[in-house]
């Protein structure tokens, strides 16, 4: 049929779609039912859209990774792979071309860091964050960490400017081809809160100067020495010894050799001897010297915790030769301690040139320092090394006699030096900085206060030298070891290290393994040991301008035994003139991995790869085995009181995250600490847990009626050690009842023990959402500060807010790498935290498992291997600049 009538029309029409039935529905509904339907409607696109928004802006800095992109200054293509993990191997025709790719790469993962770094070295995070930092500042700008480097750039070699040169040019080139919300998202942070920032160009001092707080962060013991002072303040000279004991429990790490005419020889059996000092300390007991110690205790507190120095940073290193080995040739293994933030102080890395030659002599990967050029620990295709921290003195303090604007010197009156500064401040007024400095260096008592409340008449403050202070080579040392090819070119390297002074240990593909201590350290005067402040005004406490000549400094090659170990014990025995330090780590860490090798190789056993990563995860408290059985023999009430003690009387001694004995330990500690030592010691020098403080109770569990076990705070009642240690475990057990639950047989070391990874800059931020953003709580962690595996924290800490524990880890291993010089495609590391500073990069945390597992990852080194392994491959081309 061809007609149709109206009805069919009707029924026969399209229907509307979907949207418009609705839309004709809601039109049906009252006004205040449409307008409330509108409002949501709104709402949820906003929201959707917001949601994209936000996704779009957090995610526009991830780097590209594939494909090509244009870098100007380049003279060929640089090919960079990346793993599944992200990490770059980077591959160029010159050093120019590597050194500029560098640069780029790590601008392009850590800029934020590498930006954060420099405004810290140069005095300028308020620029940033306001005036939380300009405390900080101060002490940056009292200290001259960037005017320092800006005269470094002159002193290194011209092929180490011409690095530096071109790893700038790299990440300059990077910033230039974006927007600053392009960079990073922390920008876009601050763009909110109000702080308008565009990062300025990259520059080769810069670099310089991210060195210098590094170094700050793990060299010298100026933390020590003013917790001698204080100490000895509120205790008495004759008795601070108890607290700053000279216990070794480890063998030095080159126990043979001695000086002659100032050049170490490892075979000599006879040298010098060293001379005992007459120290001319300050006077401790007058009530304004100690107001301005306190004054400096408080300044170097105001440093982000990621560079002040002090406990808990240290480092393992051990190497075992080819003949006590299963696979035949060397094994090397490095942990060194750091703060535990995000993104963590390490960016892994390989820098190869295509053909190894004079012109273009890199092929190394291992860790770098994001904004320095080079590889800072890792190996070559000849040479591996391992860092310590030598543990070495290099840092005094010097009470002065000021008046005025003079200060005294041997009867004279000397002029200070004075400069002044400004301190720019986001959301806030500028602060002028005055800077004043004696010959021994500038007045750190200064720092908190304005001068005009410390100078006037006769007064003191406190000065402070650092081997740092004064223009070094380290840049050089960095890439001298990075061509090593052989045992006197890592040892020529080494000589240009300056500061931090380092332990270093050392193997080759020709079967030689060694130790070298490098670094800049002092020689100083008769009349001062480093240990306590000194009479400024004395000549006799004077550095004397010269520092043990590298040559001078302890090493050993090929040592009998073919095994070497050093975590910051010791670096030379008794006949080692020259004074290193007066207070070197105990050594238990030491101890132990040396009683762990001699097991694996008892009975003509060798030592594998996997044993060296099972020793650097050992988590044995050192104290268990002395401590354990007094804590069993005190007498509780059966039930609730005696259920931890319990759990320790089948404990093994080890610390994993799934331990409540450990727990129970490590709560027992806390409480056995303050109620030992609160009564008498000052807030600021009470006891923080460390090894110090293992060695200081191990020597008085000996003494159970030792004065420092009686409580000052109880009349007519004297306490003994067991009355302590019952105590201790009475207030454990009430504290992880209220923290984790009230059956004991839930309790584990893991959840009190936390690795709650604040970003660099975290406490800066002031915003709880950004800190949300950035930080990252990480797996359940085991260990402890003098365990081998050392996750440290701070006894002392106060818990601050609700639900803090106080066992929360501060440091722990920055990164971890075992290298086999038979295969080093076999080699394995793995870095805290990731390869990225992109909070929204799968690569900012996705190392945290293995880490806190123990486990290491693959890491490729030759050109099959990382194409093998390789997930993503960038071209970097040639472009006019």
């Amino acid at each position: 049929m061809m007609g149709t009538t109206m009805a069919d029309e009707t029924t026969t029409a399209p229907r509307p779609g979907a949207l418009a039935r609705a839309r004709r529905a809601v039109l049906g509904w009252p006004p205040a039912a449409r307008l409330t339907s509108y409002v949501a409607l709104g709402v949820v696109l906003s929201l959707v859209l917001g949601l994209v928004l936000v996704v779009t802006v957090v995610r526009r800095p991830l780097p590209p990774t594939e494909g090509a992109e244009v870098m100007p200054g380049l003279t060929g293509d640089v090919e960079v792979l990346r793993d599944a993990h992200g990490v770059p191997q980077v591959w160029a025709d010159t050093t120019e071309d590597l050194m500029r790719a560098q640069g780029w790469v790590t601008a392009s993962e850590r800029f934020f860091q590498m930006d954060v770094r420099r405004h810290v070295a140069e005095g300028r995070l308020a620029e940033l964050f306001g005036a939380d930092a300009v405390p900080g500042d101060r002490l940056a700008r009292t200290l001259g960490w960037a005017r320092t480097a800006r005269a470094e750039l002159a002193v290194v070699e011209p092929e180490t400017r011409a690095a530096l040169a071109a790893y700038a040019a790299g990440v300059n080139a990077y910033l230039e081809a974006r927007g600053t919300s392009e960079v990073a998202v922390e920008y876009t942070l601050l763009g909110i809160g109000g702080v308008g920032h565009t990062p300025e160009p990259w520059s080769e001092t810069d670099s310089l100067a991210w060195l210098k707080t590094v170094a700050w962060e793990i060299g010298g013991d100026l933390d020590a020495e003013v917790d001698r002072a204080l100490t000895t303040a509120a205790v008495g000279e004759a008795v601070v010894d108890d607290l700053f004991p000279s216990t070794e429990v480890a063998d030095p790490v080159v126990d043979q050799g001695a000086l002659v005419d100032g050049v170490f020889e490892q075979d000599a059996v006879t040298g010098g001897t060293r001379n005992p000092l007459r120290p001319a300390y300050g006077p401790l007991d007058d009530p304004g010297v100690l107001d301005q110690l306190r004054r400096t205790d408080a300044a170097l507190d105001r440093l982000p915790s990621w560079v002040a120095s002090g406990a808990g940073r240290g480092s393992n290193a051990w190497v075992v030769d080819g003949d006590h080995s299963v696979t035949g040739a060397p094994l090397l293994a490095n942990d060194p301690h750091l703060d535990a933030t995000l993104p963590g102080v390490w960016m892994p890395v390989g820098l190869h040139c295509r053909e190894v030659s004079a012109a273009c002599p890199y092929d190394v990967a291992g860790s770098s320092l994001p904004g320095v050029p080079g590889v800072v620990v890792g190996h070559n295709a000849d040479v591996a090394w391992g860092v310590t921290s030598l543990g070495a003195d290099v840092t005094d303090l010097f009470l002065e006699r000021v008046d005025g604007d003079t200060y005294r010197f041997e009867g004279e009156s000397l002029p200070l030096r004075v400069r002044r500064e400004r301190i720019r401040v986001a959301g806030g007024d500028d602060v002028e900085v005055e800077v004043r400095s004696t010959r021994h260096g500038p007045l750190l008592s200064d720092v908190l206060d304005p001068v005009a409340d410390v100078a006037g008449s006769e007064d003191h403050a406190v000065a402070v030298r650092w081997t740092g202070l004064v223009t070094g080579t380290t840049a050089d040392a960095i890439l001298a070891l990075d061509r090593a090819a052989d045992w006197e070119d890592f040892r020529a390297a080494a000589a240009r290290f300056t500061l931090p002074a380092l332990g270093m240990v050392y193997a080759d593909t020709a079967g030689r393994v060694g130790f070298q201590a490098a670094g800049a350290v002092p020689v100083r005067k008769s009349g001062n040991d480093g240990s306590l402040p000194v009479a400024g005004w004395r000549a006799e406490t004077d550095w004397t301008g010269r520092d043990v000549p590298a040559a001078g400094l302890p090493s050993v090659v090929d040592p009998d035994g073919g095994v070497l170990v050093a975590a910051n014990q010791a670096a030379a025995g008794t006949r080692y003139p020259t004074l290193l330090t007066t207070s070197p780590d105990p050594g238990y860490r030491a101890a132990r991995i040396t009683e762990r090798l001699d097991a694996a190789l008892a009975e003509g056993g060798r030592v594998s790869a996997q044993d060296m990563v099972s020793i650097q995860g050992d988590d044995l408290h050192p104290l268990a085995d002395r401590l354990v059985p007094l804590l069993l023999d005190v007498d509780l009430p059966a039930g609730y009181a005696s259920d931890g003690q319990r759990l320790l009387a089948t404990w093994d001694g080890t610390q994993p995250p799934t331990s409540g004995a450990a727990a129970y330990f490590n709560a027992v500690w806390r409480s056995l600490l303050a109620g030992a030592f609160d009564d008498e010691l000052p807030l600021a020098v009470r006891p923080d847990g460390g090894a110090r403080w293992v060695a200081v109770v191990d020597r008085l569990l000996d003494e159970p009626d030792s004065p420092w076990w009686d409580d000052l705070g109880t009349d007519g009642e004297i306490e003994s050690r067991d009355d302590v240690l019952r105590d201790a475990l009475l207030d454990a057990r009430d504290d992880l009842t209220s923290r984790q639950a009230f059956e004991a047989d839930e309790w584990t070391w893991g959840r009190a023990h936390a690795l709650d990874l604040e970003a660099a800059t975290g406490p800066l931020w002031g915003s709880d959402v950004a800190r949300a953003f950035l930080d990252r709580t990480g797996p359940p962690t085991g260990g402890s500060g003098a365990a081998v595996e050392a996750t440290d924290w701070d006894a002392a800490a106060p818990d601050e807010e609700p639900g803090d524990d106080p066992w929360r880890v501060t440091t722990a291993p920055s990164m971890r790498m075992v290298v086999d010089l038979g295969d080093l495609d076999a080699s394995g590391w793995v870095t805290l935290g990731g390869v990225s500073g992109h909070p929204t990069s799968p690569h900012y945390d996705d190392q945290l498992d293995p880490w806190a597992a123990g486990d290491l990852l693959a890491w490729p080194f030759s050109r099959e291997a990382v194409e093998d392994a390789a997930e993503d491959v960038l071209v970097l081309e040639p472009g006019e600049e």
